[in-house]
């Protein structure tokens, strides 16, 4: 079998060092290791990168739908909030655990570790 694009893996939210088994135990809380080669997670932590850029991204399509819709359709106030106040939101969660994936990939990928001061 072939080694797996990390980033790919992560995305899909499987372990970037085989791609077989889960990145994830729950909707965002990382798996201690990898069931499936043993990969050690214990260590893996994002931060709060996937956060932002969900902001980032969510941010820029919601914002330019809306000014769009506004400028094309005219809609109530109401409407606005119905459209966009949900779609925000399933946005921002379909978005969350992919962008993670891909955080902690790129982490397991580049060796990268907390920094640590132990003097």
């Amino acid at each position: 079998m072939s080694k797996p694009q990390p980033l790919l893996a992560g995305l899909a939210g499987r372990c970037p060092a085989c791609g077989e088994g889960y990145l994830f135990d729950g909707f965002l809380k990382v798996a201690p290791s990898c069931e499936a080669c043993g990969a050690d997670f214990a260590k893996a932590d994002s931060g709060d990168g996937p956060a932002v850029f969900v902001i980032l991204i969510a941010g820029f399509i919601v914002a330019f739908a809306a000014v769009f819709t506004e400028f094309r359709f005219r809609p109530p106030i109401w409407l606005h909030l119905v459209l966009w106040l949900p779609g925000t939101l399933i946005l921002s969660l379909a978005l969350m655990r992919p962008l993670k994936g891909v955080m902690l990939a790129a982490q397991f990928t580049n060796k990268a570790a907390e920094a640590r001061s132990d003097d």
